[in-house]
């Protein structure tokens, strides 16, 4: 029985209808969960949205503790490990906020109210719902190491570049971390234009920023775009069939 269990909630390759069936409703009752987040005001209906899809989770959460053996195959330790992997946190994360007791007139209890924006976590509990999630994560995790030496790249560049504009124009930026948001606005060629250089060496300093930016974000979308080709790729031999 639990073994049957597993199957209909682990993510379905099409063959298990139940399965698939349960994917897409789940996929559903998240995106309805979310609902409530995009306005401001409450009501008795996104309360009651709110609950129901948190029950709902409560028991997809327990459903997968007590069939964890089946996915991580280490035998009473998966019971123990599972809690602290990656989606069962986001699942925790995206449950609780749901019963924080939180008072509306009580200042210092804000913070609660910051806790219960996690739900937003709730998003993410569609990548083990999706094969195309599965597809993007695939991809990521095949060319970790190239997009990972580009990651480091730029992190180096806006420091670098942060450190020479900070030096430059010292009445411009007030803090570092003015000169880091400069850095990396303009590596990403966004020019928002709330700060920005005034000096000639700032603006040329701003100029090779913006076209090296070019270059290094340019990196990753070649990247990704030869990742996702190999994973199509490999798609579909991997369900074509056997001649």
């Amino acid at each position: 029985m639990r073994k049957r269990l597993y199957e209909i909630i682990a993510h379905s390759d099409g063959s298990d209808k139940l399965s698939s069936l349960y994917d897409y409703v789940m996929i559903v009752i998240i995106v309805i969960s979310l609902i409530p987040l995009a306005f401001k005001e409450t009501n008795p209906v996104f309360d009651i949205i709110d609950k129901a899809s948190a029950a709902i989770f409560i028991v997809d959460y327990l459903a997968r503790l007590i069939t964890a053996d089946f996915k991580l195959k280490k035998g009473f330790s998966s019971f123990i490990i599972y809690p602290f992997t990656p989606m069962a946190i986001i699942d925790l994360v995206s449950i609780l906020p749901t019963f924080l007791p939180v008072s509306s007139g009580l200042r210092l209890l804000k913070v609660f109210r910051l806790l219960r924006s996690f739900r937003v976590f709730r998003a993410f509990k569609m990548f083990r719902y999706s094969h195309s999630v599965e597809v993007i994560i695939n991809v990521i995790r095949s060319q970790s190491t190239p997009l990972i030496a580009v990651g480091s790249m730029a992190a180096a560049y806006v420091l670098i570049s942060a450190l020479v504009i900070f030096n430059v124009e010292p009445d411009t930026f007030d803090t570092f971390f003015d000169a880091i948001y400069w850095a990396t606005v303009s590596l990403t060629t966004m020019g928002y234009g709330d700060i920005y250089p005034v000096s000639t060496a700032g603006r040329i300093v701003t100029m090779l920023s913006s076209f090296m930016g070019i270059a290094i974000v340019a990196l990753p979308s070649g990247i990704i775009t030869a990742g996702f080709m190999d994973e199509i790729k490999k798609d579909k031999d991997d369900n074509s069939p056997l001649d």
